[in-house]
């Protein structure tokens, strides 16, 4: 079954103009899933999906192309090009500003490259916490995030 919804997924952000996990939710009704907003939102999680800006400028779920050739940082190099807009720094944690309905992707990605002197994230919608260990951790992910922009 899981499986199956999975397949689902990809399907329907393949072919529509997924937005929310709402939205999600609701097709996939169409299709005889009844899940949870959690259940949607482990599944976007485990799919890599993420969103994207559309051709009408609004954001929508995609599926990741597949890049294997490419590390965890490179990764996170992209995303940071593309969504992030400003890098700032108050004591030892380091604030990310995206543009709206990016922040998730790039965290997942910052936190997929494993930096040790990270003691955890937190994103919202477009900002991102960095809890950083030290001031001069916060002060030195600061100078590595600006070389990614």
């Amino acid at each position: 079954m899981k499986n199956d919804r999975k397949k689902a997924i990809l399907d329907i952000v393949s072919h529509y103009e997924v937005d929310t996990q709402e939205t999600l939710q609701a097709l996939l009704l169409e299709r005889g899933f009844s899940v949870t907003q959690a259940t949607v939102s482990r599944d976007i999680k485990q799919l890599n999906l993420t969103k994207i800006m559309s051709e009408g400028g609004s954001y929508k779920y995609s599926v990741p192309k597949s890049e294997p050739e490419y590390g965890a940082k490179s990764n996170l190099a992209r995303y940071f090009a593309d969504s992030v807009y400003s890098l700032d720094r108050a004591m030892n944690t380091v604030v990310i500003k995206c543009h709206s309905g990016t922040a998730n992707a790039v965290c997942a990605r910052l936190d997929g490259v494993g930096y040790s002197d990270i003691v955890g994230t937190l994103a919202g919608d477009d900002t991102i916490f960095v809890l950083m260990r030290t001031e001069d951790d916060a002060c030195a992910m600061l100078k590595t995030l600006e070389n990614l922009l």
